[in-house]
């Protein structure tokens, strides 16, 4: 383990830890940081139910149905992968109506305070991934979806569309 020590701007000592959290010579902990963005309201940090999760996953649905979205699927990674616990799958048939999906599932989500973690794709609109850790979605063109095939390459997922559809 590396310990350093250094001098802040106020002039004292402050040590670093492995675990990148700081304390004074005194033992005083720093301020803590706000909640995450991420976080649901009236949640501690970290503490995200699989209700929340099932209430983010059918708002996204519903937005992306609002805007047809194309052959729409959630598919439960959760007993498959473990970096998430669900994808929902969809197309858009030109790139305007990709774009569109993709922002109102934002929309939708902003709404009951969820951001995503990471976003990619916005500015092509072949492809556009909005990352919300516990779910992914994925809002594609025909063709790209075709050719990445996220379902044939999730096979032992099971298809749960149905679960969150009102």
């Amino acid at each position: 383990m590396t310990q350093r020590s250094e001098t802040n701007s106020q002039g004292n000592d402050t040590i670093e830890t492995p675990d990148d959290s700081a304390t004074t010579p005194d033992g005083d902990t720093p301020v803590q940081e706000e909640p995450s963005p991420v976080q649901a309201p009236g949640a501690l940090a970290g503490q995200v139910t699989d209700d929340d999760i099932a209430q983010r996953v059918a708002a996204a649905v519903a937005a992306a149905d609002e805007r047809q979205a194309v052959d729409l699927k959630v598919l439960d990674l959760a007993g498959v992968s473990d970096f998430t616990d669900y994808f929902l799958i969809c197309s858009g048939t030109n790139d305007r109506q990709v774009s569109a999906i993709a922002d109102a599932v934002d929309g939708a989500l902003r709404e009951l305070k969820v951001r995503p973690l990471h976003q990619e794709g916005s500015n092509s609109g072949r492809w556009v991934l909005l990352d919300y850790g516990d779910f992914i979605v994925h809002v594609f063109r025909d063709e790209t979806r075709r050719f990445y095939a996220l379902e044939r390459l999730w096979g032992d997922a099971p298809e749960v569309t149905d679960r969150f559809r009102t």
